[in-house]
């Protein structure tokens, strides 16, 4: 297929999230041959691309990505990419290239060489989805906020399944209070109540919707889709959780404008590279760590320290701070195993620490003095 009879993208993919940026990406591709699409799917080293088809028409094909195959697993390609397809080919399309991506979402995996795994690629707003059914998480959902923020998307927060609590304000309050700056939005779609909300919030975006298992991801597609695309079971009555359903990541048009992508519930979500997310996830603290008398505090034990001031005032909960610790040594963890230099750093400093801890064993003791190195 030559480039002249490629239907113009700005308008047969607009609905997909094309713009006139892209197009710039596009044109070395286009001189090429190639045609653009969005990959909506993908599985097993094929993917299913929507193509502009005639005068602002769409298809669905499927393509071969072995050409673009990489053992990067930040380089593959995945859901939400946009690609350079090769139609010409007799054993059928090929995807040739991937353009650049804006913005990436993606976890640690749990290898042994901390990888990152693209969870989707080019979403303006990543949804999360908390059951509300069951116990609120926060520290999870601080961690599925910070990710967001690192991803360069947007992140809305939406409480499912509010039909099952009697009263959620509460819920709402200790949502906010764990992902500050960010819309938090309280859904049922059992009853509708919401659902309207989130449709505006999505429209005309590309989004993601993430959460655990039984967080009621695919209900909720379904409610802002208008219609049963997703398989849905029954929630279990012992603790109103659902079961999972989606088993890949499955990027679907909405009615108003826009797509989202719906993923399979996510048991284990690691930080990767996440020190932006945290420092907005967690800028409550960041701020009160601003006004502390010294510029290392540790918020430990010092003078002059305000987030232990917070503390005392009730301003902070100790949870929050717990949760902020945790996810800064998880996140300094995953970057030490990929980065030599700073896994020395931090060694080094355990080895410090470790003897001021014997050194101080000692003392206690009645023992001498020993040096630290």
């Amino acid at each position: 297929m030559t480039n002249g009879s490629v239907p113009q993208p700005s308008t047969a993919l607009t609905a997909y999230g094309w713009d006139s940026a892209f197009d710039s990406d596009f044109a070395v591709h286009a001189e090429r041959g190639l045609t653009p699409g969005r990959i909506v799917r993908v599985d097993r080293g094929l993917c299913d691309v929507v193509l502009p088809d005639g005068p602002g028409g769409l298809r669905t094909v499927r393509a071969d990505t072995e050409d673009v195959f990489t053992r990067d697993p930040m380089k593959v390609a995945c859901t939400g990419d946009w690609a350079a397809v090769d139609e010409t080919p007799d054993a059928g399309p090929a995807v040739r290239a991937l353009l650049p991506r804006r913005t990436t979402f993606v976890r640690s995996t749990s290898s042994k060489r901390s990888e990152g795994q693209v969870l989707a690629a080019n979403v303006d707003l990543a949804v999360i989805a908390v059951s509300i059914a069951a116990e609120l998480d926060l520290g999870r959902l601080e961690r599925f906020v910070s990710l967001a923020w690192t991803s360069g998307a947007q992140p809305l927060v939406v409480l499912t399944k509010a039909d099952l609590v009697d009263e959620p304000s509460h819920l709402l309050d200790d949502a906010r209070g764990a992902a500050p700056g960010v819309e938090v939005l309280v859904v049922s779609a059992a009853t509708g109540h919401g659902v309207p909300e989130v449709a505006a919030a999505l429209a005309g975006t590309t989004s993601v919707l993430l959460g655990q298992s039984g967080a009621g991801k695919s209900t909720l597609t379904n409610a802002v889709l208008g219609r049963e695309v997703q398989e849905v079971q029954a929630i279990r009555d012992s603790d109103g959780k659902g079961r999972h359903t989606t088993t890949t990541r499955d990027l679907l048009p909405l009615p108003g404008g826009g797509v989202i992508i719906d993923t399979p519930g996510l048991r284990g979500v690691g930080l990767y590279d996440a020190d932006a997310g945290l420092t907005q996830t967690f800028s409550d603290i960041e701020a009160l760590a601003g006004a502390c008398r010294f510029q290392d505090c540790s918020h430990d034990s010092e003078p002059g320290c305000a987030v232990l001031a917070a503390l005392d005032d009730g301003t902070l909960t100790h949870r929050r701070l717990d949760s902020y610790r945790k996810l800064l040594r998880e996140n300094a963890w995953i970057a030490s195993r990929t980065d030599a230099r700073l896994r020395a750093e931090m060694r080094r400093e355990w080895k410090l620490r470790s003897a001021a801890g014997r050194e101080m064993y000692e003392r206690k003791r009645g023992g001498g003095h020993r040096k630290v190195y």
